[in-house]
């Protein structure tokens, strides 16, 4: 998985006035949990632009300076109006310790059902996989070649490569959902063939 470095400083003050001064001045408070002690910490607004702007999932090199960090994304706050970042979660990553984050699904093949009329829907365009951070996917692969008109694919059905899916089984990934057209075809060659067999008794 790719990481992306965040370069930030420690926090000394956490309290709200702290914390209120920080947003003001475009930094965004953040703390760091998961280690020996949490870790509180500051950093430019902007530097998160490629890790919360993007649908992709990213493992964090966080530089504190003198301190080093390899983290994942845990929890984020917005503004609700302003879209403004105003507090992010990290936890920290080990080597031999798994941890649990949300990868998007990527879609391959063709669908029979696509091809005859019928509509994709990804019902979930991320899943959460539990994974040393060396086995982290960038994405799950949703494989949708044997989805037939008004079939379902399930997260049982999903490769999975060193990794857990942590969702319930009956979990639908995505779906080939029967047209309009589709259906009015459908009923308008079955009304054909009832009316087939009827106009040969007149006869």
């Amino acid at each position: 998985m790719k990481s992306i470095t965040i370069k930030g400083s420690e926090r000394e003050s956490v309290g709200k006035s702290a914390t209120k001064a920080l947003r003001n001045a475009g930094l965004v408070p953040c703390v760091l949990y998961g280690g020996d002690q949490t870790v509180h910490f500051s950093a430019e607004e902007i530097a998160f632009k490629n890790l919360v702007y993007t649908p992709n999932a990213h493992t964090v090199a966080i530089d504190l300076g003198d301190k080093k960090f390899e983290a994942v994304l845990q929890d984020i706050q917005v503004h609700p109006v302003s879209d403004k970042i105003l507090h992010i979660d990290f936890f920290r990553l080990f080597e031999d310790k798994e941890v649990t984050m949300e990868v998007p699904v990527k879609v391959t093949g063709t669908s029979p059902g696509v091809l005859g009329g019928g509509i994709l829907t990804l019902n979930t365009r991320k899943l959460k996989v539990k994974a040393l951070p060396k086995n982290l996917p960038d994405f799950v692969e949703a494989n949708i070649s044997e989805l037939q008109m008004g079939n379902k694919l399930y997260v049982t059905k999903l490769a999975v490569d060193n990794f857990k899916l942590l969702h319930p089984d009956n979990t639908v990934v995505a779906q080939v959902r029967i047209s309009r057209a589709a259906m009015k075809a459908a009923q308008e060659a079955a009304k054909a063939a009832k009316a087939g067999p009827a106009k040969g008794k007149k006869k």
